[in-house]
């Protein structure tokens, strides 16, 4: 027998007596974000306090190689987001870094009726995290700049997973 509790924490907030409670006799947890939901990220989990009980091994070869680093990434932005609300000057790197991971969490947007197969998932999130568009603007993620650089890394990288999966 599976039961799933829904726990609705007040401004998120995970300590309080009841959703302590029911996390600590359950396996795994998904916190969702209305934040995240509003800004259009869906599903909008959030990675900082997610605990999945069944993780990589129930993802397919390719997802798991591209992806590996995703989770740590996206917790790793929230975190030097809220920091760098509060500090008046970033050096380059760390800008670099909120540029990327903000490029990271365009793409991973979509709107309810767009579907991405599990190929096209996997090739965008590979050049997400594999630089490839770095050398755009935040704004300029989906662009036509943004199209055709991900098509190019789309054309070089899709033979390389579909060889991967067939051995």
């Amino acid at each position: 027998m599976t039961a799933l509790p829904i726990v609705e924490t007040q401004s998120g907030d995970v300590s309080a007596y009841i959703p302590a409670n029911i996390i600590s006799i359950t396996d795994g947890q998904i916190f969702l974000s209305i934040n995240l939901f509003n800004s259009g990220i869906r599903p909008a989990i959030n990675v900082g306090i997610f605990v999945p009980r069944v993780g990589s091994t129930a993802q397919i070869e390719a997802i798991k190689q591209v992806a590996g680093k995703l989770k740590l990434e996206l917790a790793q932005f929230a975190e030097l987001e809220a920091f760098a609300q509060f500090a008046s000057d970033l050096d380059k790197a760390t800008h670099n870094q909120l540029a990327r991971s903000q490029r990271l969490c365009e793409l991973l947007k979509n709107s309810q009726s767009a579907h991405l197969s599990v190929d096209e998932q996997i090739v965008t999130i590979y050049t997400g995290m594999n630089k490839y568009l770095d050398s755009l603007e935040v704004s300029q993620t989906f662009t036509e700049e943004a199209e055709i650089l991900l098509k190019e890394a789309n054309e070089k990288q899709m033979e390389r997973f579909l060889l991967r999966r067939k051995t």
